[in-house]
């Protein structure tokens, strides 16, 4: 069978000490379930993991499992020959001549890795031939070692392999690395950022959404499911748990004063998602909150919300402005979905003048007041699961 080989290179993982094996693994799974149902081989050396896919694979395909997931730093596709300067030579005039190498470039470099010290010639030597030899074969090119316009990369490893042109990744750890949390997702921009930036630490999410039906659409609920299954590839896949929402939004609308719906109606989000995250041996939650973005944002709202679990709170976002979080959710390919105009719970129950600074006890007796504990029971009961 025919095979496409791909050179990846570990950023983080590199620096792990005796349980660098681990991570290495899980990189591997994460890059492999991506992969299917194409056949790949992995083998791995200090630094760099080889990954050779079946040619049928859509070259897409490949690049997009690889490029969304942690752990790499960049890759590219590579020819892999044998270890002497005439192999290498041909394997660089075979890259050199393709067009993917050629269009649009006027300059050009070698630079080479000798990470075998036994091969005979030094990196310099080895860059200088190869360069001598792409200049005769190509004389409309110049070389520029500062700034060119295209670089062959060659590395002296159990073989030789040489690239060009390799594709960043998005750097961080495995996922599945660190564990795993419970994400409290709504539709908005925030939320999505915050997965994807705990996901770059290697945690394993599942996600939680809450639907306020009829008061908030079905196109918003399908909205949150859009969000997950592009946050699906980061997060090496992700369950959706749909939670009904309108029963307990009701209640706290008829047990409480107005200024006070809204953190209450995060409180009982914080009770569910705390109780979901152990049912499903989660051990935190994520959040999108960024302090003072919003009422509910500021430090005495998130003390009161925080006392509503005792799982650890993340909130990645926290000292991000909504400038930084917009490009990250951009690059992401999360924005455009999120700004579909179709509300959420939070905005439809919201009141005009929210508490800013709530009394954390006194709010607490009115949390209490409510004897709302057994609605939120049934709602965790009544959720919907999706896996993306």
């Amino acid at each position: 069978m025919e095979m496409t080989l791909y050179l990846v290179r570990l950023g983080e993982i590199s620096l792990k000490g005796q349980n660098r094996d681990f991570f290495e693994r899980k990189l591997k799974d994460n890059i492999k379930y991506k992969l299917r149902p194409y056949r790949s081989r992995f083998t791995k050396q200090k630094g760099r993991l080889f990954i050779e896919v079946d040619a049928a694979a859509p070259e897409e395909l490949v690049r997009h499992a690889i490029s969304t997931s942690f752990g790499v730093v960049g890759f590219s596709k590579a020819l892999k020959c044998a270890k002497n300067m005439e192999a290498v030579s041909k394997a660089a005039a075979t890259l050199t001549s393709r067009p993917s190498f050629l269009d649009g470039v006027q300059t050009f470099k070698v630079e080479t890795v000798r990470a075998d010290k036994k091969f005979p010639m030094q990196s310099y030597d080895i860059s200088g031939q190869l360069g001598y030899e792409i200049l005769t074969a190509n004389p409309q090119l110049k070389v520029n070692v500062r700034q060119p316009d295209r670089i062959l990369h060659v590395e002296i490893r159990d073989h030789a392999y040489l690239y060009a042109s390799p594709e960043p990744g998005p750097g961080g750890l495995p996922v599945g690395t660190a564990g795993r949390g419970m994400l409290m997702l709504s539709g908005g921009i925030d939320s999505p950022v915050a997965a994807y930036r705990m996901a770059k630490r290697g945690l394993r999410q599942e996600a939680v959404y809450f639907h306020a039906y009829p008061y908030t659409s079905d196109e918003a609920k399908e909205k949150v499911v859009s969000l997950a299954k592009i946050l699906s590839p980061y997060c090496s896949g992700i369950t959706l748990h749909v939670v009904p929402f309108t029963d307990v939004q009701l209640h706290i609308k008829t047990h409480s004063h107005e200024e006070e719906n809204t953190l209450l109606m995060r409180a009982c989000m914080m009770r569910i998602a705390n109780a979901l995250a152990k049912k499903r041996n989660c051990l935190a939650i994520v959040t999108g909150e960024s302090l003072s973005q919003v009422a509910s944002q500021t430090l005495e709202s998130l003390a009161f919300t925080n006392s509503m679990s005792d799982l650890p709170v993340f909130r990645p976002l926290v000292g991000m402005d909504k400038g930084e979080i917009v490009v990250t959710s951009r690059m992401i390919g999360t924005y455009e979905t999120s700004i579909l105009p179709y509300e959420d719970c939070c905005t439809i129950f919201s009141p005009k003048h929210p508490l800013v600074r709530p009394e954390k006890d006194r709010l607490t007796e009115v949390y209490d007041s409510m004897g709302i504990e057994a609605l939120l029971d049934q709602a965790i009961e009544d959720a919907e699961v999706f896996a993306l």
